[in-house]
């Protein structure tokens, strides 16, 4: 089960080259059930993903070079490019901070995974977090992923 909660940035964090990333190219074979191939670094996954916005099932696969380099050829849409900050938070928390590359720049979103649904409604983001848009379907990245969004 993914429990998480998304926000726009008011602001970029200063030392952000300070923080651990990962580069991240991800792209959707199906967004009605979800289903991504996604190669993080040099790691590779396909994931499923039920419906829902705050919470929602999630099982990943892990693929081969191979197995994603075939899969990443059928998705439909673009081929999402980012890279991902961890960025620790107070009580253990870690933030997500995608920035997006090609035609999704300049966006950046910033998601916050938790151990339960409690915690994630008496979670206060950071000054620095912006609009908290986890009910809005509009930012996830299979929406994100639609040629049509461009």
């Amino acid at each position: 089960m993914e429990i998480e909660r998304k926000y726009l940035l008011k602001q970029l964090p200063s030392n952000l080259d300070s923080y651990a990333s990962k580069k991240i190219a991800q792209g959707y074979l199906c967004t009605s059930p979800v289903v991504r191939v996604r190669r993080s670094n040099d790691s590779y996954y396909m994931t499923y993903k039920g419906a829902g916005l705050m919470v929602r099932e999630e099982y990943n696969l892990p693929l081969t070079k191979e197995a994603y380099d075939h899969l990443v050829q059928k998705i439909d849409g673009r081929l999402i490019e980012k890279t991902r900050y961890l960025i620790p938070l107070d009580g253990g928390l870690t933030a997500e901070l995608d920035v997006f590359e090609g035609d999704l720049a300049p966006l950046t979103l910033v998601e916050v995974e938790f151990d339960s649904v409690d915690a994630a409604n008496e979670f206060t983001a950071p000054d620095w977090f912006g609009e908290d848009v986890t009910e809005s379907g509009k930012y996830h990245n299979s929406y994100l992923s639609r040629l049509e969004n461009s």
